[in-house]
């Protein structure tokens, strides 16, 4: 443990001073021991009278830590024997001139917090030095959290409400809001050109040529044989084919073209009566119901939602790590635009002090009682000579000087009342 230097510089101011007192007395004696007469009764009275003053000063600066001489001497030991006045006038100072409402109030609206704010802000280094703080609490924040915890209540929270969404009425609201303004219709006309595009393909119609010879050798093998012996049955079926497929495209065409086709009618009808049975019928709302619980117990989607916030967790610190994060940037450009704001918002800076001095003062009242306790039983429950001792070495060697202006200042007297001796002993009768 390093030593406190002030005790050295507290032992040195004391031996100079008693060194100083030594010499008076040495002064002292040697005046009386050399006759007391001439340049001696100068020394003598100086000695004399500055001995009185240092004695006079180390009594004085000895009795406000303890008794001088461990004598019990009345007044003496004066901040041991007070410590509780003085636990209870260094609180009631601290809570009148540093937690009065108005006085704080009145710093605070001379400080202008808003605007000193809004000049910090508006320098980019302030601002990319406080987004790094930021991004440095966050992520001791990700550090601290039970991610077991968090991923238990994740999964409860999703769980709950995917449980609490009623499926079929959302179904019921989206296909409602595919059926205004015809959109519906829209989608139909543009699943038949994506299917018309599909059969046209000469792939699709390779296929169903396949299909089809396979069939028929299958289903009428003779007759396949037969068939072949005239033209071959490939050939048959991919007439067949390109026939079929130009049948349906010209039907799909004919559904495109005709407002009124009985499909687009009866795919109207389909379409609203089941928008009405989502809306209105308990039996299909509840078997929307089962598909939507069997989804939420099915093992891959609990194991999704409970790797959700392994996800956010590992996407967060990847950002937060990064200088050119988009966090940082997003949190760094938004408080250099709010340092900007403040300057040229003349409302904004005062809305913002409004605030600010508000809180002051409701903290500043809530303060004012529970800290003035704390200091005065915080003091009252110091060890008296643990205090004595931390006040002697934080003043002890400022007041030693007390004795060293003690012993000249005293001397000096000593000099001029002896000199006033001289004169009147001069002055005729």
């Amino acid at each position: 443990m390093t030593a406190d230097p002030r005790r050295a510089q507290l032992r040195r101011m004391k031996a100079i001073a008693v060194a100083m007192l030594l010499a008076m007395v040495a002064g002292f004696v040697l005046s009386h021991a050399m006759g007391n007469q001439g340049v001696w009764a100068w020394v003598s009275a100086f000695c004399e009278a500055a001995t009185v003053g240092a004695l006079a000063d180390w009594f004085a600066v000895v009795a406000l830590f303890r008794h001088p001489l461990g004598l019990p001497i009345p007044h003496t030991a004066i901040i041991p024997r007070n410590k509780d006045r003085i636990a209870d006038s260094l609180a009631t100072f601290v809570r009148d001139h540093f937690l009065e409402p108005q006085n704080l109030l009145a710093r605070l609206e001379v400080f202008d917090p808003a605007a000193r704010l809004g000049q910090w802000l508006a320098q980019p280094q302030q601002s990319r030095k406080l987004a790094r703080m930021a991004r440095g609490w966050a992520l001791q924040a990700l550090d601290l959290l039970d991610e077991r915890a968090v991923r238990e209540s994740i999964q409860r929270f999703v769980v709950a409400r995917l449980q609490a969404w009623d499926a079929a009425a959302t179904a019921g609201e989206v296909l409602g809001l595919l059926t205004a303004d015809d959109r519906h219709q829209q989608l139909l006309d543009e699943a038949l050109k994506r299917l018309s595009r599909y059969l046209d393909g000469e792939a699709v119609k390779q296929r169903a040529s396949e299909l089809l010879v396979k069939h028929a050798r299958r289903e009428w093998p003779k007759l396949v044989g037969t068939v072949n012996l005239v033209k071959p049955v490939e050939g048959i079926a991919d007439d067949l084919a390109e026939r079929i497929a130009r049948a349906v495209l010209d039907e799909l065409n004919e559904i495109l073209v005709e407002p009124g086709h009985p499909i687009r009618r009866d795919y109207e009808r389909w379409l609203r009566g089941y928008i009405k049975r989502l809306r209105q019928d308990p039996e299909l709302a509840a078997r929307v119901a089962r598909i939507k619980q069997e989804l939420i117990d099915h093992p891959s989607v609990q194991d999704y939602v409970r790797g959700l916030w392994d996800q956010i967790h590992s996407a967060l610190r990847q950002d937060l790590e990064r200088d050119d994060g988009v966090l940082a940037g997003h949190l760094e450009r938004s408080l250099v635009g709010l340092g900007e704001a403040l300057g040229r918002d003349e409302a904004l800076r005062e809305a913002i002090n409004q605030h600010v001095m508000g809180g002051a003062e409701k903290l500043a009242l809530r303060l004012r009682g529970g800290v003035t306790d704390y200091i005065a039983q915080t003091v009252k429950a110091w060890d008296e000579r643990h205090l004595v001792e931390q006040l002697e070495l934080s003043v002890g060697r400022d007041l030693q000087y007390i004795r060293f202006n003690g012993t000249l200042v005293g001397g000096l007297i000593g000099l001029a009342l002896h000199a006033v001796i001289v004169l009147l002993d001069r002055q005729p009768l």
